[in-house]
């Protein structure tokens, strides 16, 4: 049987006015047919492991909706998403898509800059997050005429300018209407690495679940198959913690682990591996790197039956790893924010070679072109682009058309990335064509970076590479130069990476900072970030 005829089909996704709501095909079908079917498998801070079932999910997500109208939020307001891995967040979700709002998800670790812009880029109307989250938007209240309101889970009694989620929740009818979305309709904002400016608003329709449903069966050996299980490290808030696992998976009935520590514990992986009998994981390459690192992983019993990575190649070494102690051959796919999940391999249908990001997935039409869009020949480096329309793909950018313009050229969106193919329709990795960091997963762009830092006393100029790195692929690494009157040391180091921290995320900060006399400009005054890549390769 060929590998198309073995994965979801896509038909009905370019009809623009079909019906179609996320909320419905990933919730309410199963908690009509199978309402004590698990959904989530949530494990808590404590340790305790509860069980909530697809019709929980659909009660609490109707309730909340009834909230949202309650608020006044309707259909096409920005619902922000502040939560960790849980059922709240996912109930969360599902509450939006079933008013025909949109969905805009943060982040857990940004810090108040990269919260604010996008708040305000959004025209964000009301948040849900946690008493810690709601702790550090606090500042935003009255300098935001859009954010009216915010959800907060674990708050006793609602006060200025909060509403307890839970009473909200509890007050409200569990029956609940959808809005009758379709295809086209928007569903999500998920924002990109900032390369130049400001990180920009993916806007996606309801039709992306389905973009993203072959490229999961693909990636993780024809997925679902009896007792599937699923689980990543990656937060819900990135496009491959939300579209890549949790929505898939809730999609074809498959319970979903919802855990995410304070801080990675490769040990705790593995036992977690091993207590909730997860069959599927999604991990990023640098979790990996940090998996094989463990002493005697096979003191623990796993059942694993499919992983799937992406961002990076994992190279035969990795792939060999995994076989011998995870049980199974790893799959690598490809997509990013504004369309994802456009590349895999297959290992179950020998459809992998090493150092390969795999091949088209079906439904999708990938290219590596030229400049102007023409496919270059086999084995010459050019630009990886996918075929448009495609249903994976954004609908934009949001309030950007120039930016979405720029994305394409012609008949192809321009992922930004180089690369080359072989005669099998097999693509290989070569690099970022822009700026962009690619560190632990995380796609950072330095733009916010050098933002951020340059609102400290001490800092004139501020430019932000990557630097390569074995494990995280690459570090972030600032190149400073000092105002007048301060000097260099480690405490001001110190100081500068905590200052990133609080401003942007634990991810972005600078691992390294040198300070420098003299920043490389161009005549117009732009950095000549080239030149700190070439200092760098030669020190």
């Amino acid at each position: 049987m060929m590998l198309t005829e073995q994965v979801e089909s896509l038909l009905g996704w370019d009809n623009p006015e079909q019906p179609f709501n996320i909320a419905e095909v990933c919730c309410d079908r199963w908690a009509a047919d199978t309402p004590d079917q698990p959904a989530i498998i949530q494990k808590n801070p404590d340790g305790s492991v509860v069980e909530y079932s697809f019709g929980y999910l659909q009660e609490q997500a109707n309730r909340l909706a009834n909230s949202f109208r309650a608020q006044g939020v309707g259909v096409g307001d920005r619902v922000g998403i502040m939560l960790p891995q849980g059922i709240e967040s996912a109930t969360t979700h599902m509450a939006i898509y079933k008013l025909g709002a949109i969905a805009v998800p943060l982040f857990k670790l940004f810090g108040f800059d990269a919260i604010e812009h996008r708040v305000s880029n959004s025209g964000m109307c009301t948040l849900v997050t946690d008493l810690e989250g709601f702790e550090k938007i606090s500042p935003l209240w009255g300098n935001h005429q859009a954010l009216t309101s915010c959800y907060v889970v674990g708050l006793s009694e609602g006060k200025a300018g909060a509403l307890s989620y839970q009473q909200e929740v509890a007050a409200q009818s569990r029956e609940f209407s959808n809005h009758p979305t379709r295809m086209e309709d928007p569903a999500l904002i998920i924002y990109t690495s900032g390369t130049t400016g400001h990180p920009k608003g993916a806007l996606h329709a309801q039709r992306v679940l389905l973009g993203h449903l072959p490229g999961v069966q693909v990636s993780h050996d024809l997925f679902p198959q009896a007792n599937d299980r699923m689980w990543t490290p990656a937060d819900w808030a990135w496009i491959g913690g939300l579209l890549d696992v949790l929505l898939p998976s809730l999609y074809f009935g498959v319970p979903v682990v919802a855990y995410r520590a304070e801080k990675f514990s490769a040990e705790d992986i593995f036992q977690l591996l091993q207590d909730l009998q997860i069959r599927n994981v999604f991990f990023p390459p640098t979790a990996l790197k940090l998996l094989r690192n463990v002493q005697r992983p096979e003191q623990w019993q796993l059942q694993l039956r499919s992983v799937a990575s992406g961002g990076e190649s994992l190279g035969a070494e990795l792939l060999e790893w995994g076989e011998q102690v995870l049980g199974v051959r790893m799959n690598e796919f490809y997509g990013q924010t504004e369309c994802n999940m456009v590349l895999s391999s297959c290992a179950s249908q020998g459809l992998q070679k090493p150092e390969a990001i795999g091949t088209a997935v079906p439904g999708f039409e990938v290219a590596v072109v030229d400049d102007q869009g023409q496919p270059v020949p086999v084995g010459e480096v050019g630009n990886i682009a996918v075929a448009s329309p495609n249903p994976s793909e954004m609908l934009g950018y949001w309030e950007n058309p120039t930016a979405t313009a720029e994305k394409y050229t012609g008949r192809w969106l321009m992922t930004g990335d180089k690369g080359r193919l072989d005669t099998d329709g097999y693509v290989y990795f070569v690099g970022r064509d822009d700026d962009v960091i690619t560190s632990a997963g995380y796609r950072i762009g330095p733009a916010p970076i050098e933002d951020c830092l340059l609102k400290h006393p001490a800092v004139k100029l501020a430019a932000v590479i990557g630097k390569k790195d074995p494990v995280r692929t690459e570090i972030v690494k600032a190149y400073i130069v000092l105002q007048d009157g301060y000097l260099e040391s480690a405490e001001l180091i110190r100081e500068l990476q905590q200052h990133v921290r609080v401003g942007l995320a634990a991810h972005e900060y600078p691992r390294e900072i040198q300070f420098i006399e003299e920043m490389p400009l161009t005549t117009t005054g732009k950095i000549i970030r080239g030149a700190l890549r070439a200092l760098e390769s030669d020190a």
